[in-house]
């Protein structure tokens, strides 16, 4: 049975979503300067950090709510990729926007918080319902193999942010958590993990010339890429 049709085990999606977690946090403990960009498009160390915050929070609402929750609602419309794209990222924008302004630490804080208490929710959830998606049901478990990729896809951005890399010591799990928990968003081949980050937008070689905040004018670049499972912009590739 090929990967995309064999769930991911649950000790390992369990395993990789306490790694996920953890490694945000020793990486947002070494950060000295939040005003860094990072491979996230237009989004500074700082808009990162809020991101997390207000996914990991959304994320345990829709687990509380499953299967009525906004996400399923949305994804029960079995509109286009494309549209499920836009709209998440209108989502984003607009929580990111209405955070108050709160050090890089605190919003890691909240973040920590909120994923934790996702975790001690999912044993007892684990095959719930948790969204419908053109005539396939999702469970729960399925989705937190979509909260892995969002937190190992970010630990790497907090990662090369700061000078540094990270690789997930499971990245062969987040190939076959993407096609479950990422039903409408196509994944590379090639290397796992790599395959991961090219599919979400990202350039394993981040920062490319290219990839810098301005050119010589002085002029910030804008370029569109594919989503993360919250629908974040990475950066697209030539």
């Amino acid at each position: 049975m090929s990967v995309e049709r064999t769930p991911p085990d649950r000790c390992r999606v369990l395993e990789s979503y306490q790694d996920g977690v953890k490694a945000i946090r020793a990486l947002a403990g070494a950060v000295r300067d939040w005003d860094v960009p990072t491979p996230c498009a237009d989004w500074r160390l700082i808009d990162l950090a809020g991101h997390l915050r207000c996914v990991a929070e959304n994320y345990l609402e829709y687990l509380q709510d499953a299967p009525d929750s906004r996400l399923a609602t949305l994804f029960a419309q079995e509109a286009a990729t494309a549209v499920l794209i836009r709209q998440q990222a209108r989502q984003n924008a607009a929580e990111l926007a209405v955070l108050p302004p709160e050090p890089g630490p605190d919003r890691i804080m909240s973040f920590g918080v909120s994923a934790g208490a996702y975790a001690d929710l999912l044993p007892d959830m684990w095959d719930r319902t948790h969204l419908i998606y053109r005539g396939t049901k999702y469970t729960v478990g399925d989705h937190a193999g979509a909260a892995c990729v969002e937190w190992h896809l970010h630990a790497w951005d907090m990662a090369r942010a700061t000078g540094a890399d990270y690789r997930p010591r499971d990245p062969d799990l987040l190939v076959s958590a993407w096609h479950w928990g990422v039903p409408h968003l196509p994944l590379a081949s090639g290397d796992a993990w790599e395959a991961v980050l090219r599919s979400s937008g990202r350039s394993p070689r981040w920062p490319e010339p290219d990839d810098r905040p301005g050119d010589r004018s002085g002029r910030s670049r804008r370029r569109s890429g594919r989503q993360t499972p919250s629908g974040l912009p990475g950066r697209s590739r030539r």
